[in-house]
């Protein structure tokens, strides 16, 4: 048995029928006109009457077949069929969305298949963010965790250097080589002036691996700058140098994305099982130092930081972190407060102060609100950095949303440009803000 035969639609527009050779029946036989060819004449019609009305016998004019006939698209079928979803979408030039919609109302498949394809793109959301929501990793590690409890838990001060290490190593899994290859510049707070140090995507790595790797010697791992780096006292910034100067300052992605993220799994796993033991750990970064929690603290600001400059270099949005997480990053930054304003003091940078205290006692006071998430509310000491914070000691009060506080603490903005509420002795807010852009370093 043959197959059905399609239907005629399906290959275009019904041709047009050809006007019948005679008059309809029962009607009078339509008289010659001038310049016509009667039923048997073969007489050419002049030019300029195309559009001239025929005449029947009475005189009353009327539009000849012709004349009344739509006008037909000089695309064909089938091309005009391919452009129904870019016509869906209001994705055509002017020109074939009029040939679209002239043949739509020929051909009845063409009509139906856009009227589905219209009511498809209804139910698109453009507008919508196709990026997965920051919280989605902490709520799905949540609820596998509530069914079965880790056995060796994360620490809770290791978790936020954890959630931020692996939003930035998402980032970094999909790019290419021109990416990695993307200008990057690493901007800080030297104190009184902005700097500015450009480098690439791979240089920023390789910097986060070697600062990271202050962490890792604590811990009792190994370094990983290896012998490229003297032992000793040895800071942020020469340990960067260092490893930029083994890599001829332009490293490859295969020399940091892999160490940098091993290294960061090895810096989790070993806290993780350390316990609480280690919390108080000392890790030295030169001239200073920090216990282990607030040392992971600050490798979660910085790697968040250091991510934000990546995603500007190469034109992708990046989120702050979680409320929880940028709370204790804030925090830290306020706890570091008053030692960065007595520093800034001995190096003749900052106002001496009005009076002494005694250590634990309280003292002139700064009132720090940060607003939004993970803001909060933090008394910082003026006069002396064992002095106390009290709220009745207050003599100034600053306000500033959580995301700028930590950019004018990583020193991407100036103090001056910090859009601050302001109210209180001006000599101590001008010195909180600079002591706060004082933390940034390379």
């Amino acid at each position: 048995m043959p197959a059905p035969r399609t239907a005629a639609e399906d290959h275009g527009p019904l041709p047009d029928l050809p006007p019948p050779s005679g008059p309809a029946p029962g009607a009078p036989e339509a008289a010659a006109q001038p310049g016509t060819a009667g039923p048997q004449g073969d007489t050419p019609r002049p030019p300029g009457d195309a559009a001239r009305p025929q005449t029947d016998a009475a005189g009353a004019g009327h539009p000849r077949e012709a004349d009344t006939a739509p006008v037909e698209s000089e695309l064909p079928h089938r091309v005009l069929k391919s452009l129904l979803g870019a016509w869906a979408l209001a994705a055509c030039s002017t020109e074939e969305t009029t040939a679209v919609e002239a043949h739509l109302t020929d051909c009845a498949s063409c009509a139906d298949e856009a009227l589905r394809l219209r009511n498809a793109v209804g139910l698109l959301h453009p507008a919508d963010n196709l990026d997965l929501d920051p919280l989605l990793r902490s709520r799905v590690l949540e609820g596998c965790l509530g069914r079965r409890p880790a056995r060796i838990p994360v620490p809770e001060w290791a978790a936020p250097y954890d959630a931020e290490t692996a939003k930035l190593d998402a980032l970094l899994r999909d790019m290419g080589e021109a990416e990695w290859r993307a200008p990057v510049r690493l901007r800080w707070f030297d104190g009184e002036r902005p700097v500015n140090r450009k480098t690439t995507v791979a240089g920023v790595i390789g910097h986060l691996m070697a600062v990271d790797g202050l962490v890792a010697t604590a811990l009792g791992l190994a370094d990983p700058l290896g012998a490229a780096v003297s032992p000793g006292r040895v800071g942020p910034t020469d340990r960067t140098h260092a490893f930029w100067r083994t890599v001829d300052g332009h490293p490859a992605p295969q020399d940091t994305r892999e160490p940098w993220r091993e290294q960061s799994h090895a810096l989790i796993r070993t806290a993780s099982f350390a316990g609480r033991r280690t919390s108080e750990l000392a890790v030295s970064y030169g001239e200073f130092g920090l216990p282990l929690r607030d040392a992971f603290l600050d490798r979660a600001f910085e790697c968040w930081v250091h991510a934000g400059d990546i995603a500007e270099a190469v034109d992708y949005p990046y989120r702050v972190p979680a409320a929880g997480h940028l709370h204790d990053l804030v925090d830290l930054a306020a706890r570091l407060l008053p030692s960065a304003l007595a520093d800034r003091r001995r190096a003749g940078l900052a106002a001496p102060p009005q009076r002494l205290v005694e250590a634990g006692a309280p003292g002139r006071t700064l009132h720090l609100e940060v607003e939004g998430d993970g803001g909060g509310h933090w008394y910082i000491a003026l006069d002396s950095p064992a002095a106390l914070g009290t709220p009745d000691r207050t003599v100034a009060h600053i306000a500033l949303d959580g995301a700028e506080f930590c950019q004018l603490a990583a020193g991407h903005i100036s103090p001056e440009e910090a859009a601050a509420g302001q109210h209180g002795e001006r000599e101590a807010i001008r010195d909180v803000l600079f002591a706060t852009a004082s933390l940034s370093r390379l």
